[in-house]
């Protein structure tokens, strides 16, 4: 489980304090004024504290590309990427996952249009659905799958975790769709960064998970 990041440092707080959040909700842009609260910091990513979620980093090897929250038997998957700045990536995002799930249908959801539906597993069919946010010059996918995509209220929780969400996107140049980089909460930024981060793939198999304690 993760452990909640102290609150901000007070020039920060004061910053806030002086600019009210300008929507009623995120996910917000760690540039954008956004309430100040408890979050967990794991750099390209803030994640609200909930006690009831257990909150797990996805890793493809050593590098970090994504977050699992994990409650009861469903699941809710986030992963940040680089966007155009003149373009969002949702749209395009929707056609690709339409291309290989033609079992989801698009309909309206709290961000906006999402796709809903059965995919099929191992196991048999599995609810999920994904919804994506555009932001400047990232994007936000989240998906959730198993009882929760149906479920109202543990959908509901979900979304509230994802509408609390602060998205780090940096100054630095990212290539299209290149992961933004997460890392550990004990973790200081920097370092070598790798050459390649892998693309998304919604429907490649899922990352190794390691929980961090």
């Amino acid at each position: 489980m993760f452990r909640r990041r102290r609150r901000e440092q007070p020039e920060t707080v004061a910053e806030h304090e002086q600019a009210a959040p300008t929507r009623e909700s995120g996910p917000w842009d760690a540039d954008e004024p956004h309430p100040d609260n408890d979050r967990i910091d794991l750099g390209g990513l803030r994640l609200p504290h909930n006690p009831d979620f257990d909150v797990r980093l996805a890793s493809v090897g050593d590098q970090h590309v994504g977050v699992v929250v994990i409650h009861g038997e469903s699941t809710l998957q986030l992963q940040a990427l680089a966007a155009p700045r003149s373009s969002g990536l949702w749209d395009e995002v929707k056609t690709k996952i339409r291309a290989q799930a033609k079992e989801l249908e698009e309909r309206e959801g709290p961000f906006g249009a999402e796709l809903a539906g059965e995919l099929p597993t191992d196991a048999g069919p599995r609810p999920a659905r994904y919804l994506g946010v555009d932001g400047p010059r990232w994007f936000l996918l989240a998906v959730i799958s198993g009882p929760g995509a149906h479920d109202e209220a543990v959908a509901g929780a979900f979304v509230d975790f994802v509408k609390d969400v602060v998205v780090v996107r940096g100054d630095e140049p990212m290539a299209r769709e290149e992961p933004i980089p997460l890392r550990r909460p004990n973790e200081q930024a920097g370092g070598d960064g790798p050459e390649e981060r892998p693309g998304l793939n919604p429907f490649k198999r899922g990352p190794e998970i390691s929980e961090i304690r």
